[in-house]
């Protein structure tokens, strides 16, 4: 973790400079930030130019750190495309899985490297489950793959019940953006990790389950 590639430091620079254009150009921010509506006028660049938007210089902030600590991972399994494919793919797949729950919203909106990040976040965790990870709130290491299905469950709970103001939708679509691209391009670890992989798979199973049986 903390490896700091070329390729991270071009797409911690695209946020930066694309979000902070936003901060202080309302049109810029307006145009290209996810937006149901928008989506379905056919503005579709909004699926990826929501990406690169943020609130605020914190949220900016905190996801970028978390890409610092996690990018350097995948880099080292999946290589410097390997890893933008997984970046980029789950930041599609956040927005695509975010519209798919919010199409009858016509006015939602949301912005946010999240759905990337926590690709990058979960395809980490599958290529190093018995890595340790801490929260600022449990002062003990919390092994990767606990934490990963425990974060994608709570997105669960989250998107049925509406927490906060938090994209949990766009946080567990790149989850699975980052799970199936780090698996189709690192098949080994059906034969090495088997257990993790389908462990890593519950909360994506129960996500389709509840949703096909309009509990979600």
């Amino acid at each position: 973790m903390g490896d700091l590639d070329v390729i991270t430091i071009i797409i911690i620079a695209a946020n930066v400079m694309l979000s902070y254009k936003g901060f202080g150009d309302f049109v810029f921010f307006e145009k290209y930030k996810f937006h149901v509506g928008g989506i379905q006028r056919g503005e579709k660049i909004r699926l990826f130019s929501a990406g690169f938007l943020h609130i605020d210089t914190q949220h900016l902030l905190f996801n970028m750190l978390t890409l610092y600590f996690f990018a350097g991972t995948v880099i080292a399994y999946l290589g410097t495309v390997g890893f933008l494919v997984v970046y980029m793919a789950s930041l599609v797949f956040g927005n695509v899985l975010s519209y798919y729950f919010h199409k009858n919203e016509y006015n939602y909106t949301a912005v946010g490297a999240s759905g990337a990040v926590v690709g990058v976040l979960y395809s980490a965790i599958l290529l190093q489950p018995g890595m340790s990870l801490y929260m600022f709130f449990i002062p003990i290491p919390i092994p990767a793959y606990l934490f990963g299905i425990g974060y994608l469950l709570y997105s669960i709970y989250g998107m049925k019940k509406r927490i906060g103001n938090i994209g949990h939708d766009a946080h567990f679509g790149g989850a699975i953006g980052g799970y199936v691209i780090t698996l189709v391009l690192f098949p080994v670890l059906f034969q090495t990790n088997l257990l993790m992989v389908g462990l890593l798979a519950i909360p994506i199973v129960l996500l389709i389950v509840l949703k096909k049986t309009g509990k979600l």
